[in-house]
């Protein structure tokens, strides 16, 4: 009994440390960021990052909006596919799918997990631009940008989606069959009210990783500071500009770019405070 106390002890002694050191990463990132764009937000009004008629930062015009735009309809729409494909995907493997099958499909979901994003970035570019090309000119455009989106998130979509739906207690499906309701209606008055919480941490974890996405996206959408009036329009991402333009940044360019990184970091806070309420809430 004492050595299982013991270890008790120290294992959330441990568990508290790991806490706290990834709450003092997150402040130090975040206080590294806000000192980083201080020198431009000390004599720069924020209003002018959303209300500046361009993207000209030699000239002191730093108008955000077009790239946050573009980051938020790139994002928003790999979520429109990737979301129902996610859940069916895990569907498919809980449910519906014979055992055999199931392995081999969640594997391939596990291995499309591990690609790295400049390989889907360099397949996009290779392969899927020059197909939207034949359709619409340039190809390269927030199109492109959806799609590959769609194909990185759609992992963490199913696969949170299928853990949700394996932590369902069997005497739930074991009471809905002994109630004669059919799969899907188990499907939907059981398994979905019961695995809501992982469903919605799962998206909430996709569209993080969708805002703050930047090789890929960078590689596919064209890269021109604009409002896209369609889908094949070619769009930048605020994580491909910091992504282009650091290098050879400086002065209020160079911290503009950080603020640019406030703007995401602000996003990804926002997601993640979602996911904390939901975790909260869990039994509402």
């Amino acid at each position: 009994m004492f050595p299982s106390k013991l270890t008790d002890s120290f294992l959330n002694s441990i568990l508290r440390v790991g806490a706290v050191i990834s709450a003092l990463v997150m402040l130090v990132i975040l206080l590294f960021l806000i000192a980083e764009s201080w020198p431009v937000l000390g004599h720069i009004s924020p209003l002018r990052f959303f209300t500046d008629e361009s993207w000209h930062p030699l000239e002191g015009a730093y108008h955000l909006m077009p790239m946050l735009a573009g980051t938020l309809y790139a994002s928003i729409g790999a979520m429109v596919l990737a979301i129902p494909l996610g859940i069916a995907s895990a569907l498919f493997i809980v449910y519906y799918a014979p055992s055999y099958l199931a392995l081999w499909y969640k594997r391939l979901i596990e291995l499309l997990a591990g690609i790295p994003s400049v390989v889907f970035g360099f397949w996009g570019l290779t392969t899927l631009v020059p197909l939207i090309n034949q359709i619409h000119p340039p190809g390269a455009s927030l199109l492109a940008g959806i799609l590959i989106l769609t194909l990185m998130i759609l992992p963490t979509i199913t696969l949170t989606a299928y853990a949700a739906f394996m932590a369902v207690p069997d005497e739930y499906l074991c009471n809905a069959t002994a109630l004669g309701m059919s799969r899907w209606g188990m499907i939907r008055g059981v398994a979905f009210p019961a695995a809501r919480v992982g469903i919605v941490a799962g998206i909430i974890l996709a569209a993080g990783r969708a805002i703050g996405e930047t090789m890929a996206i960078l590689m596919v959408a064209g890269n021109v500071v604009q409002y896209p009036d369609s889908l094949f329009d070619p769009i930048r991402s605020l994580a491909a500009n910091i992504a282009l333009e650091m290098a050879y940044a400086m002065g209020d360019h160079r911290a503009v770019l950080f603020v640019s990184g406030l703007v995401l970091m602000f996003l990804v806070m926002v997601l993640s405070s979602m996911a904390g309420w939901l975790g909260k809430n869990r039994h509402a």
